[in-house]
């Protein structure tokens, strides 16, 4: 017996060593351990996913609608927890050369909501609008949209799940019941369990595969930085190409297949309809069209909370979810300190209370530290413009889109290693037809001619050679940047979980991989005794209008 209790003793003994030994080596390391070598995962010639649009045959893409029920059921965010906002569509788009649009006015924009399935009391009324996609050549085709609605939801309860349907019960024509749970309160104490990031999804099988891996997360909210449905990588007629500008070089505008757009919408109900979804316009949301129009797609669509966060656009704008206040920056309109969007966000940084949110994330579409050839520091004047007003509030997380790969950045600021910048992360790999990004700036001869840098629609030239450090004198490095801690290409999505006030837990999750496999995954940690955000005068007229802001708060 006492034979049996020794070897029991040293049994239990062994079982714990061999779990403390493998939490050990399965230990997740935190930026603290940083700044990390520099790492690039060999490019995997055997998966370079399935980038190949679905067609309109696709069953998960078609109207399955009938007369006005709503369809393209979605739920976004407003700037605080209490409110959100449904949108759908009624009607049918028209596309063709005589094409007439319909009258918002005639169907009816109603929520009907509550704590209970079998108990919708609350009604909300709210607003409808349509677009137009119009091309004023001979031979391209015009677009109109069905009816869209957009109902805000006020006085909601944090961290509660509600019921809803949405339509115009007079006709009658009602959506089913769907639901969705509003954010936790803004304090340092709680955030939400997980928020999925994803940019540059598209409408391709391997975006499906991108939001089954996303779903199967359990995210709490999805952020997608730009870059939706890539309508405008087909002409009118509904010919598409990978290649716009290749295919299709002699257009005489940049036309695009607006269908591409109810599609995507179809595609998405299943998710958006229940999980609120943020989303920041990208390039191919520009959608030029007549008389110098842009962005009427994504203007009309979604929901944004603009007013609520004291934008004049829904190119920019901000909200908090728990403890986390998330700027959404527009790379696509004029961002320079005498610009309406650089005097938003000087006011909005002024007045986050980080002792009520202390997580300051920011996104954007084009990235600033990104070392794949394509998009090489196209975004330079953005950055020149803002980085500076960022790292002085002390952003602790940055997040893009835009190059069709995986990177993440060591802690940087000016393009030197420094503790207290924040982590930059791209996640442009959620699955469009364009491919996935696969140079590197750095590797012999593929160092991009510098005047070709500049973007296109933003204009400027910012990207002078490096004055300082291992790049000095060069346009590129010729090696790996040691701010660039990890790149990989490959399609996927990422996860944020904040855990309490200076640890999150970020997440890349590829879609080759297993469901509970992450590529990437790292502890952000923040150091606010390290790096104290520097105390900042109120311009008079700041405060002003922040007192305004707080009147109405109080009214």
């Amino acid at each position: 017996m006492k034979y049996f209790g020794v070897v029991g003793l040293i049994l239990i003994w062994f079982l714990v060593f061999v779990s403390f030994v493998e939490v050990n080596e399965g230990q997740i390391l935190t930026t603290l351990d940083g700044p990390f070598k520099p790492v690039t995962v060999p490019l995997d010639q055997s998966f370079r996913g399935h980038a190949v649009d679905l067609p309109d045959t696709d069953p998960r893409v078609q109207r399955t609608v009938k007369g006005f029920e709503p369809e393209q059921i979605s739920v976004s965010l407003s700037a605080t927890y209490d409110s959100v906002w449904i949108s759908w569509i009624t009607g049918e788009y028209q596309i063709g050369y005589n094409i007439k649009p319909l009258d918002p006015s005639e169907v009816g924009s109603v929520v009907q909501y509550g704590k209970h399935i079998f108990s919708l009391r609350r009604k909300a009324i709210g607003q409808s609008v349509i677009y137009n996609q119009l091309y004023p050549f001979e031979g391209l085709q015009n677009y109109t949209s069905g009816i869209i609605h957009h109902v805000q939801l006020t006085g909601l309860k944090p961290d509660t799940l509600y019921y809803y349907r949405c339509g115009d019960p007079s006709i009658p024509a009602m959506s089913t019941i769907y639901h969705f749970k509003t954010m936790p309160i803004s304090s340092p104490k709680s955030y939400p369990k997980r928020i999925a990031i994803v940019g540059d999804l598209g409408l391709t099988y391997n975006t499906t595969s991108t939001i089954s891996h996303l779903m199967g997360n359990n995210p709490d909210l999805v952020l997608l930085v730009g870059d939706v449905t890539y309508a405008n990588l087909y002409l009118t007629n509904g010919t598409g190409s990978d290649c716009y500008s290749c295919s299709f070089p002699d257009t005489p505008i940049h036309e695009t297949y607006q269908p591409r757009w109810d599609y995507w919408g179809r595609y998405m109900q299943p998710l958006v309809s229940k999980i609120p979804i943020m989303v920041l316009e990208g390039n191919h949301e520009i959608e030029e069209q007549a008389e110098n129009q842009t962005f009427a797609a994504y203007r009309s669509r979604f929901a944004f909370p603009s007013k609520e966060s004291g934008s004049s656009s829904p190119l920019y704008y901000s909200f908090n979810a728990g403890g986390i206040h998330f700027i959404m920056l527009g790379g696509y309109v004029a961002y320079n300190k005498s610009d309406d969007q650089y005097m938003w966000l000087e006011k909005d940084l002024a007045n986050v209370d980080r002792t009520v949110t202390p997580w300051l994330v920011a996104t954007w579409h084009p990235p600033w530290y990104s070392t794949y050839t394509a998009h090489y520091r196209e975004a330079e004047c953005m950055k020149v413009a803002m980085e500076e007003l960022l790292y002085e509030y002390g952003v602790d997380l940055v997040f893009n889109g835009h190059v069709h790969a995986y990177e993440r950045s060591n802690r940087v600021y000016n393009y030197t290693l420094d503790p207290c910048g924040p982590v930059h992360i791209t996640v442009g790999d959620g699955g469009n037809r364009e491919k996935m990004a696969i140079e590197h700036a750095d590797e012999p001869g593929k160092c991009p001619e510098p005047s070709s840098t500049p973007d296109k629609f933003m204009g400027g030239f910012c990207a002078y050679n490096f004055t300082s450090g291992p790049a000095a004198g060069n346009f590129c490095w010729d090696q790996q940047p040691e701010y660039s801690a990890y790149r990989e290409s490959s399609f996927g999505h990422g996860i944020l979980e904040v855990k309490n006030e200076t640890h999150a837990l970020w997440t890349w999750h590829r879609n080759q991989d297993m469901y509970n496999k992450a590529g990437d995954i790292i502890y952000i940690v923040r150091q606010p005794e390290k790096c104290p955000i520097k105390p900042k005068v109120i311009k008079p007229w700041l405060l002003q209008n922040y007192k305004f802001d707080l009147m109405k708060k109080l009214i």
